[in-house]
C-alpha cells in the first residue's frame, strides 16, 4: 500500500504545534473550510471542505504533544479506512513533523492529487504557526 509522507521543520514549540494540529478552529485556518472536533481518543471530527464534501475522521491518537492521528471514517471512496498521522519531535530551536498519509490501497490519480494538496497544505500550516499568514481557502493550493 502506498503512503503519502512529507517531514518538515517548524519554528515554533512542540505544544503550539500539536495544538495547531488537533485545534478545530485552528485547523480551519490551513487544512478545511471549517472543523469541528476535539482531540481525545475515539472522538469524531467533522472536515467540512465544502457542499458534498463534508467528512469525518476518528481520533485514533491523541498523545499530546507528540503524536495526532484521525482514521477517515466517512470521506471519498479511496480515502476510507486511511489513516492521517503527525508524529512531532521537540528539537533545541524548531518542532519536527512527520506527516502520513498511510493506507490507500493503491497509487491513484487521487493519491497523487492529496500528495502534492498535502505538500500545499502543510506549507501553509508552516507559515500559519511561524507568522499567523493566513491564506483564504479558495486560495490554499495557489499559494
Amino acid at each position: 500500500m502506498p503512503d503519502i509522507a512529507h517531514d518538515l521543520e517548524i519554528l515554533a514549540p512542540v505544544d503550539t504545534v500539536y495544538d495547531a494540529i488537533t485545534s478545530a478552529e485552528v485547523m480551519a485556518e490551513w487544512w478545511t473550510l471549517a472543523s469541528a472536533g476535539s482531540p481525545i481518543a475515539d472522538s469524531i471530527y467533522r472536515l467540512d471542505f465544502g457542499p458534498g464534501y463534508v467528512w469525518e475522521g476518528r481520533v485514533i491518537h491523541a498523545d499530546a504533544p507528540v503524536r495526532f492521528g484521525l482514521e477517515m471514517i466517512s470521506a471519498s471512496d479511496d480515502w476510507m479506512g486511511t489513516h492521517i498521522y503527525f508524529e512531532l519531535e521537540d528539537r533545541d530551536y524548531c518542532t519536527v513533523v512527520q506527516f502520513r498519509h498511510a493506507g490507500w490501497v493503491s497509487e491513484t490519480s487521487h493519491f497523487r492529487t492529496s500528495s502534492f494538496c498535502w505538500a500545499m497544505y502543510l506549507r501553509i500550516f508552516k507559515q500559519f504557526v511561524e507568522s499567523g499568514k493566513r491564506v483564504a481557502y479558495e486560495d490554499r493550493l495557489k499559494a
